[in-house]
């Protein structure tokens, strides 16, 4: 995640309104995949929220949200919201 970008904090409920309509390169925290993992493991033992951060088409965004689930493409928040992972820049 690029330090001089400050996110804008959001709640999961809006993710699905957000303007995900250009094909954007996102720059990805190299170790990604392993943070979706551990974070849905977290999420589905402990029940723990993981800050995940991602661009939209207007800029970097977060959201403080459980991941239930995951896939080759989305991951799953509670209450049913997708987001896409090619979107994600780092979970923490």
């Amino acid at each position: 995640m690029q330090a001089t970008l400050k996110p804008r904090e959001i709640k999961k409920e809006i993710i699905s309104t957000l303007p995900f309509h250009m094909h954007k390169t996102i720059q990805q925290h190299p170790r990604l995949m392993k943070q979706i993992k551990d974070a849905t493991r977290l999420g589905n033992v402990y029940r723990g929220k993981v800050t995940i951060y991602f661009e939209d088409d207007e800029g970097l965004k977060c959201v403080n949200r459980t991941i239930w689930a995951y896939g080759a493409k989305f991951i799953c928040l509670k209450g049913g919201v997708w987001l896409s992972i090619n979107r994600i820049v780092e979970i923490k």
